[in-house]
């Protein structure tokens, strides 16, 4: 990826991928030095673990970012298991997760980067959870990818403070 440096990008553009990467780091640092077994393990009542939250975003990531470059037909053209994107699978690990997600991160920092107009939309796909006949802009989206990003590197820090004490913050 040729992503310029955030000092040539338009101040808006710069302040998206500055705060988007800093929860991207958030969620990373909360999964420092685990074992996959460590990143496989539910320390709550909830069925997250640490890996599948790396997992997840990295998927939710993805998407929305097939969305903004083709709307919902192209969001939709790869198959989401719903309940395993939170786990991690036979065969998943931390750091193949890891990378992945530094993939995905490496197409959308581009992205903001390069996209000609931030308030290019698209219609949202028909699901229960967004307003029928709404429209999101390519700026609505990353906002939503950064707050996504940020609830769950909250979820993660408690996730891993519950495994073994260790905190991202304080």
């Amino acid at each position: 990826m040729n992503t310029p440096p955030a000092a040539a990008l338009p101040r808006e553009r710069a302040d998206l991928l500055e705060t988007l990467g800093k929860h991207r780091g958030f969620l990373r640092y909360t999964v420092r030095e685990l074992t996959d077994e460590q990143a496989a393990q539910r320390t709550t009542a909830s069925a997250l673990c640490l890996g599948g939250l790396v997992k997840h975003v990295s998927g939710v990531e993805a998407r929305w970012i097939r969305f903004v470059l083709g709307g919902a037909d192209a969001m939709r053209s790869e198959p989401v298991d719903w309940e395993g994107q939170f786990r991690m699978a036979d065969g998943d690990t931390l750091d193949g997760l890891l990378a992945a997600y530094a993939e995905v991160a490496a197409r959308t920092d581009d992205l903001v980067a390069t996209l000609p107009d931030l308030d290019a939309a698209h219609p949202l796909p028909e699901a229960p959870w967004f307003e029928p006949g709404a429209t999101w802009s390519a700026r609505r989206v990353l906002l939503h990818i950064i707050a996504e990003t940020a609830q769950h590197a909250g979820h993660a820090d408690i996730i891993r403070e519950s495994l073994d004490g260790a905190r991202t913050m304080g």
